[in-house]
């Protein structure tokens, strides 16, 4: 299977502007030039090991060749410390909750797409659950079970009982165990407290990941990372230390091109927020867009060259860009990067600009920051952001409700929402462990088919970009935890008791995401429902599109 087709463009990815890529090219910031590589790279799979320093000195490593890349992308705003409110798609596996519509409180109207949860929450003890998984995979008499002399009636899973096997013995074993159920075996012992297991199933686990292999493997290769480090209490730490040791400003930007070009995430966002910002504003003479998270400020070239064809002249274009500090880090600098090349941009296509940066967190945006003018129409945008906000179970300020209680006193004419159909934000450890298996499974296969899995860009790309949300969405808890996706029905519910309405997506927002799709692999779905579009890999989606009034 192939991911693109026909590598494209910056300019084409919406397509329906009809604007001509060199005409935007020299204007994009320096990470653009990525996207004209028409393959990935063909380094081979020597690699490099990655060491996550902790605390008290415990040392995590990561055994190095190839890995996949991340929900985040190269304007993504994801990855780089803990304390960011950035994830790529900051970002579970091929299922969806339309047959189990209760599957969570949070979930309203359920996903279009079918399955079922992997997440099992029945009142049978760890015991028994690892009993079966035994059974399951190496019979009920394992010639194996014998020679060892490893004791299942006393309930253990044989996995759990490795610690005091020779390497040979280990090795013999592994090749009949399914990784996903011994990571999944590893995250209910740790969630009961059973350590004794939890120590051998990781001593097996250590035989099983590799970031230079399969999905799982590489899936794999970070959960047990995050899995130390919630033992160690130290996922804050893993994440100044990496922060440490961060690539350069041109080395992420690249990271981040790779990602941008192998995944169809971040153009989801960027074309079908931009298709229903150009249907609203059709007839305003005045525009102000006010971007939660501006990064590189890509998105808003495509819209300047598709506003400026407008019949009867193109209209005054004001933005308001809040920062984000992996993005100020990728551009090397402030947010007068993107004012200036935007501004420039929009000059070439005599198009009136102003550009104003609030260079703070969002969740620290009051009314003032904003600067909106009388007779200005307003559109609010809030890619892969919102969900980086801490709300009512973290904080007693809910800076999720409040900004969207702000963002409704200014009367916009539109808000746009794009966010991971994930449900981690109050689920509790384990029901959150096994989401965070099933999106990422589902996230690495889509990615699978992109690039070969010796390139050694793309496990950099990983390593840099999604490995620290997934040490944060299993390792911390409380504030250190901004990893908290929330599903479509629980947004939309947000948004009504902000006093907004949903403004149902057109066919032209659908076409816009349709024709943008065709360059990747028809795994890829996208399903209308309910006035959204979800974004989805195979049966398990991945992600929406919203709007609002």
């Amino acid at each position: 299977m192939q991911t693109s087709r026909k590598h494209q463009t910056p300019a084409t990815i919406h397509r329906s502007y009809n604007q001509p890529v060199k005409e935007i090219d020299q204007f994009c910031l320096p990470h653009f030039q990525i996207l004209e590589n028409n393959g990935c790279s063909d380094i081979g799979s020597q690699g490099t090991s990655v060491s996550f320093q902790a605390y008290n000195d415990q040392i995590f490593t990561l055994e190095s060749s190839t890995a996949t890349a991340s929900f985040v992308a190269y304007d993504s705003p994801s990855v780089i410390s803990i304390s960011s409110s950035r994830s790529p798609f900051s970002p579970q596996g091929s299922q969806s909750w339309m047959s189990d519509p209760h599957h969570s409180p949070d979930n309203n109207h359920g996903s279009p797409f079918s399955g079922s949860s992997a997440v099992d929450d029945d009142s049978n003890g760890l015991k028994h659950k690892l009993r079966e998984l035994e059974i399951s995979l190496l019979g009920p008499e394992s010639d194996i079970v014998d020679s060892c002399n490893c004791c299942f009636s006393s309930g253990a899973h044989q996995a759990g009982s490795m610690a005091g096997m020779n390497h040979d013995q280990v090795m013999e074993l592994i090749p009949r165990l399914n990784l996903k159920e011994v990571l999944v075996a590893c995250g209910r012992a740790l969630n009961d407290n059973d350590m004794s297991t939890v120590a051998g199933l990781m001593h097996v686990l250590e035989k099983m990941v590799s970031i230079s292999g399969e999905p799982i493997q590489r899936l794999g290769a970070y959960v047990l990372e995050g899995l130390r480090a919630r033992l160690e209490s130290s996922g804050s730490n893993i994440y100044k230390a990496l922060k440490c040791e961060q690539p350069t400003s041109s080395e992420l930007m690249s990271y981040m091109g790779i990602l941008f070009r192998i995944c169809p995430y971040w153009k989801f966002a960027y074309t079908s927020a931009n298709a229903v910002i150009k249907e609203v504003m059709q007839y305003e003479p005045r525009i102000h867009i006010i971007d939660f998270q501006i990064a590189q400020g890509t998105q808003w070239m495509f819209l300047i060259a598709a506003l400026a064809k407008r019949p009867g002249g193109p209209p005054s274009i004001r933005i308001t860009g809040i920062d984000d500090s992996q993005s100020n880090h990728a551009r090397g600098g402030g947010l007068n990067i993107v004012g200036q090349k935007l501004s420039e941009f929009a000059k070439s296509y005599n198009v009136p600009f102003e550009f104003h940066d609030t260079n703070m967190n969002s969740c620290e945006i009051q009314l003032q920051h904003l600067n909106v003018h009388p007779g200005e129409a307003v559109a609010v945008n809030f890619p892969y952001v919102l969900h980086h906000m801490p709300d009512e179970s973290v904080s007693i300020w809910n800076h999720r409700d409040r900004v969207l209680r702000l963002v409704k006193s200014l009367s916009p004419k539109v808000v746009t929402l794009v966010e991971q159909e994930s449900n981690t934000n109050t689920s509790p450890f384990f029901s959150r462990y096994v989401e965070t298996l099933d999106y990422y499974t589902a996230m690495f296969e889509s990615i699978d088919v992109a690039c070969p899995r010796d390139d050694k860009q793309r496990i950099n790309a990983e390593q840099h970009c999604v490995a620290r949300d997934i040490v944060n969405m299993i390792a911390c808890e409380g504030p250190e935890r901004v990893e908290r996706h929330e599903l479509l029905g629980k947004w939309r519910s947000r948004f009504t008791m902000a006093g907004f309405s949903q403004y149902p997506l057109s066919s032209s927002v659908t076409i816009a995401v349709r024709d943008m799709l065709k360059e990747y692999d028809n795994n890829y779905r996208l399903v209308e429902k309910d006035g959204a579009l979800y974004l989805g890999w195979v049966n398990r989606a991945m992600a929406t599109s919203s709007a609002w009034r």
